[in-house]
């Protein structure tokens, strides 16, 4: 198993914030299957071969998830994919 921990930070409101971590969520969900619900501030989510969460910081994100052994094959793309998708939704 291979594990991601991103931190990303933004200027948004936490309203705003959560809009994108939303929007965020739903790319993953389209790109990679992932089913997700919030759980106070922290997104959590889960698919096939990965579970994690996103969690809403005063000025930033954290994503932490943890790969199963085929996604752990394709650490390097999931994190990109994630930070250009982070880059993308929080500005």
């Amino acid at each position: 198993m291979s594990n991601i921990d991103i931190r990303h930070a933004h200027a948004l409101p936490a309203d705003r914030a959560r809009q994108a971590i939303e929007e965020v969520a739903a790319k993953l969900s389209e790109r990679f299957g992932l089913q997700s619900n919030w759980v106070g501030e922290v997104l959590n989510f889960s698919g096939s071969g990965v579970d994690g969460a996103i969690e809403l910081q005063p000025g930033a994100v954290r994503v932490t998830a943890k790969l199963g052994f085929l996604l752990s094959a394709m650490k390097g793309m999931v994190e990109s994919e994630i930070q250009r998708v982070l880059q993308e939704k929080l500005v």
